[in-house]
């Protein structure tokens, strides 16, 4: 593309948040779990089962380890599922690697690793949907449902992301997501997963569930053990807090999302939904999915994190990225994951562009003309939110700009010899 704009310089601007914290997590953990299982309710040599997602949960393997640690206590065996539906190439795999790369291993968590695909009908609801369970969960004494709850990046309700959610799809493999996300047209995906879930809280199969909220500078915030008699009704209360603790961008309007990296460890589909304000299953450029979020223009997308194994699902919401990003996709992972959901945007390319500096001048040609200046904002991802940059144009922003200390002068942005950016975001190594 001839005469591409010239990039406007940005800031270092730091968000604040609420931001409350779990200081010590085994104690918290072993506290909440004796809450709801007393002293002998436990019987010896029970084999319990504790769920594990492919989503990146801070802490996740301190707070496996402790469940784990904490059944052992009471003379139990427990053993670990990974619970994400189709993720990892729907192979058993796939999943233990998934979880791998959380730190959650057979060595590391001290127990076996159950991550075996078959999956048993249950029967089917009122509204006949078939329900799946994995073998592993039916053949146990037990499951604990552990995740972390947060609002849904593709649907809205009482209940969103969190217990419920890997009770139903997490538990039921393959088949299980593929049955729900089948009855997204007509029952709604919300309404398909609880009904799952109940059915399988129904059938004894669960004992309870630990819940995990994060505030907005991804860190452990709130530790709740909930008793299956109580769980949904418990998650829907907890499913508020979520909402008060998540980060946000400050503005209402961008013309440019810089992403340094979107993953299936980072949200669902790649980058939050609630974040950028774009549905999977569909979307207008500038138009939030909910009142309340922000309105995007252009999205960019310099990279897929390692942690998600290749699956770049969520791609489809973006309008640029380079060809290094493509070159790190896997297909096959993204498309299954896709089908299995139902939203084929989801594994949608984006236009590929040979480096940074082309793909962000490409984004802000095709939004036209500002005459006070284009809006562009270059985040790490939408997990991480407490310091991005932003351009020139939002210092005119005034009252909805209040949350944001500016941290350094505006800048130009440091791009590489080949055109690409120099991230200025840590990374663990």
């Amino acid at each position: 593309m001839k005469n591409l704009p010239a990039i406007p310089k940005m800031f270092l601007g730091r968000q604040k948040f609420e931001r409350p914290r779990v200081d010590d997590i085994p104690a918290t953990v072993q506290s909440e779990l004796s809450r709801i299982f007393p002293q002998g309710s436990i019987k010896k040599d029970a084999r319990i089962g504790v769920t594990v997602g492919s989503r990146g949960i801070e802490n996740i393997a301190e707070i496996t380890r402790a469940a784990v640690d904490f059944f052992h206590s009471c003379s139990a065996k427990p053993f670990i599922v990974p619970a994400m539906g189709s993720h990892g190439g729907a192979t058993d795999e796939g999943q233990r690697a998934l979880i791998a790369h959380y730190g959650i291993t057979e060595e590391s968590m001290g127990c076996p690793i159950r991550a075996e695909m078959p999956t048993r009908c249950i029967g089917r609801t009122a509204k006949d949907m078939e329900v799946y369970v994995a073998e592993t969960a039916l053949d146990s004494d037990g499951i604990l449902l552990l995740n972390r709850i947060k609002p849904h990046t593709d649907y809205k309700g009482p209940i969103e992301s969190g217990l419920t959610k890997i009770c139903g799809i997490g538990l039921g493999k393959l088949e299980g997501a593929t049955s729900y996300h089948s009855r997204v047209f007509d029952l709604g995906l919300g309404n398909a997963i609880r009904d799952a879930a109940e059915k399988i809280v129904e059938n004894g199969t669960i004992v309870g569930g630990l819940a995990v909220i994060e505030n907005a500078y991804h860190e452990t915030a709130i530790l709740k053990a909930l008793p299956a008699a109580t769980l949904f009704e418990d998650e829907e209360k907890l499913l508020k807090d979520a909402f008060r603790l998540m980060g946000k961008f400050p503005f209402a309007l961008c013309d440019v999302l810089i992403l340094d990296r979107i993953g299936k460890n980072i949200s669902g589909t790649g980058m939050d939904t609630n974040i950028v304000g774009r549905n999977i299953r569909g979307f207008r450029q500038g138009s939030p999915w909910v009142e309340g979020m922000p309105g995007i223009h252009r999205i960019f997308l310099r990279s897929l994190a390692k942690e998600s194994n290749g699956n770049a699902t969520g791609m489809g919401l973006a309008e640029f990225c380079t060809s290094r990003f493509m070159d790190s996709v896997n297909h096959e992972y993204t498309q299954l994951n896709a089908y299995t959901a139902c939203s084929p945007l989801g594994a949608k390319s984006p236009i590929p562009l040979p480096n940074d500096r082309v793909a962000i001048q490409t984004a802000i040609k095709t939004c036209g003309y500002r005459a006070d200046g284009f809006k562009l904002c270059y985040a790490k991802d939408t997990l991480a939110l407490e310091e991005i940059y932003l351009s020139e144009a939002y210092l005119d922003e005034g009252e909805t700009m209040g949350n944001v200390e500016m941290v350094s002068e505006p800048a130009e942005l440091e791009f590489d010899a080949e055109g690409f950016l120099v991230p200025p975001f840590a990374y663990d190594e």
